[in-house]
């Protein structure tokens, strides 16, 4: 009887309630999550709600895999059904610097609420939500509360280095990390409309919680960058001063203090809203300000997220037919930039809101050093600097003949869609090939390569055999753009720059003095152009004429013995018709 009775009363009792806050909100307000309690949270989200998905989406340096989170009205987490229902995607990066991890919190809760609430879940009718929890998993597990000297809060937070002590945001077109590698396909399986990169600055101190990185302008195709600049763009900045979070944009400057001029920040493609733009995706960066309290930096992450979404939700259609149009015309474009200069003669106004900065003794050293005052606040129109102009230009070719020797650049090529065929046999063609002439390279490495620059190249048309199996990539796809900057030499962030084809630098065959001395003496009695080429050279350098080992090397690469592979750039501009290729 008695065990009848508890049974009854237990049944009857209520089921508890879920508590849904997340670590942070839980916590003082100067706390993070954990990449345990992240996980774990967004799992137990994946289990309440239908709505939600979240799945593994490829390895990382740490052994860990990289999560998807889906956040689709009907449920729907596939890609290419979510693109045949006509919503425009929203993709969410978070924590690629895992100290900077405002985004990270932020993101769990806009999650959260996005299913939750009313208001909100009328805004997924045409968009779909994909978020990534934690991009540098390995940093984020990495946790300390001494390695960003820099910042207020939160009380402990993760590193930014990953595993391989690589900085992620320097590694989209590289792709040394798994982590880049499994985001280039995770973003190509999405190709999202609008891309968010959550962070947090360091620099100069001014009165702004968020400044932003948005795609810079000339950069970005026409129709995308009318549609970001006329609409997109007013929207944002009004929409965060109503929410209490004016915004500015990024605060990068040459001079002393942010009144010097802000410069509008260049995003190569070394960088996520660099890579981004390569296939018509409008980037941002937020920024919120080191030096504010952690509880207003993530709170201004997400209104900022929400008011993007809100915003895509509201333009749906003229998103999709600006980039309709950009997609369209980029198929017919001839002419690609390769590199960018600041004009610095076209400035727009912007009004700042900053610190009046002091000068004042160093306790440290007694020298003079640099002090925001917060007791003088200020708002004063400063000058923006955000107009880029081409420095380079190349013209596409019908295809780029890439042999298949070079499998590290084929692997990237196929990471980021790029649309590869096969020769079907073996094949002699006439194409025009590149000569490095010059360039320079970096003293010191840079995230783990010696970068190389300048690059100075000389044209050729030659006859060079193929092999059955070599590649063939036609620029008649949506990877155009991409294929123009990674594998043009000159391009700020080409595979050339990176370092990927430096084996064709260095000569492999060269002759011992002595002995060729006499055979280049016989070679210049049989070939009197080349005798006076030499004497042409002797004539016009001094210097030259007087060294006799610059002489005898000269002979040499004008003769038959000198490798012509030497500083040949393996992959060919083809700019024929159709090639022998599988289909």
């Amino acid at each position: 009887m008695l065990a009848l009775l508890l049974s009854t009363l237990l049944a009857a009792a209520p089921t508890p309630k879920t508590d849904w806050r997340t670590p942070f909100e839980k916590g003082d307000g100067n706390t993070t999550t954990t990449y345990a309690e992240c996980i774990a949270y967004y799992q137990q989200l994946d289990a309440a709600y239908p709505e939600i998905s979240m799945r593994e989406a490829g390895p990382t340096d740490i052994g860990q895999h990289l999560h998807e989170v889906v956040i689709s009205i009907d449920g729907d987490a596939d890609p290419a059904s979510v693109r045949g229902k006509n919503r425009r995607v929203v993709f969410i990066q978070n924590g690629i610097h895992p100290g900077e991890p405002e985004g990270i919190d932020a993101s769990m809760m806009l999650a959260r609420d996005y299913v939750q609430k009313k208001e909100l879940r009328q805004q997924l009718e045409n968009v779909t939500l994909v978020i990534i929890p934690a991009y540098n998993i390995d940093g984020m597990l990495n946790r300390s509360a001494t390695s960003r000297a820099n910042q207020n809060g939160p009380r402990e937070y993760g590193f930014r280095g990953n595993a391989r002590n690589l900085d992620l945001n320097r590694d989209y077109i590289k792709e040394d990390s798994r982590n880049a590698r499994s985001f280039a396909q995770l973003f190509q399986r999405w190709q999202p409309d609008l891309f968010v990169d959550t962070h947090t600055s360091n620099g100069a101190d001014y009165q702004y919680v968020m400044t932003l990185i948005d795609t810079q302008k000339d950069k970005l195709h026409p129709a995308l960058s009318q549609y970001l600049q006329k609409t997109m763009l007013p929207d944002l900045y009004s929409g965060m001063s109503k929410k209490k979070w004016p915004l500015t944009p990024y605060v990068d400057f040459e001079g002393r203090t942010p009144e010097s001029g802000l410069r509008g920040f260049l995003e190569t493609p070394r960088y996520s809203t660099g890579y981004t733009t390569l296939f018509n995706t409008i980037g941002f960066i937020t920024e919120t300000h080191m030096w504010k309290p952690f509880t207003p930096r993530v709170r201004a992450t997400y209104d900022f997220l929400d008011l993007l979404i809100h915003l895509a939700h509201r333009d749906a259609a003229q998103l999709a037919q600006a980039r309709a149009t950009a997609e369209q015309q980029l198929r017919a474009q001839m002419d690609f930039p390769l590199g960018w200069r600041l004009d610095t003669t076209s400035a727009e106004q912007v009004n700042f809101r900053g610190y009046e900065g002091r000068t004042k003794t160093s306790e440290v050293s007694g020298q003079p050093r640099l002090s925001y005052d917060r007791k003088a606040p200020f708002t004063r129109p400063v000058k923006f600097y955000n107009t880029y102009r081409p420095t380079t230009t190349v013209r596409r070719p019908v295809a780029y003949l890439i042999p298949q020797a070079w499998g590290e650049v084929l692997d990237r090529l196929r990471l980021s869609n790029v649309r590869l065929q096969r020769l079907r046999r073996d094949t002699t063609l006439t194409a025009d090939i590149y000569y490095v002439e010059d360039y320079k390279t970096a003293p010191r490495p840079y995230e783990g390569h010696y970068l190389h620059s300048q690059v100075k190249l000389r044209t050729e048309q030659q006859t060079l055999p193929f092999r059955r199996g070599d590649y063939v990539a036609y620029l008649d796809q949506p990877a155009v753009r991409y294929l123009v900057e990674t594998l043009e030499p000159q391009g700020t962030d080409s595979f050339f720059a990176w370092g990927f084809f430096d084996s064709i630098l260095q000569q492999k065959e060269y002759f011992s003095d002595y002995i060729f001395e006499d055979l280049a003496a016989e070679l210049l009695k049989r070939d009197p152009q080349l005798r006076q080429q030499l004497e042409a050279r002797r004539q016009a350098d001094p210097t030259f004429a007087k060294n006799g080992a610059a002489q005898l090397d000269f002979v040499y690469r004008h003769s038959p013995y000198y490798e012509k592979s030497h500083l040949r750039y393996p992959v060919v501009r083809w700019q024929g018709g159709a090639l022998p290729v599988e289909q």
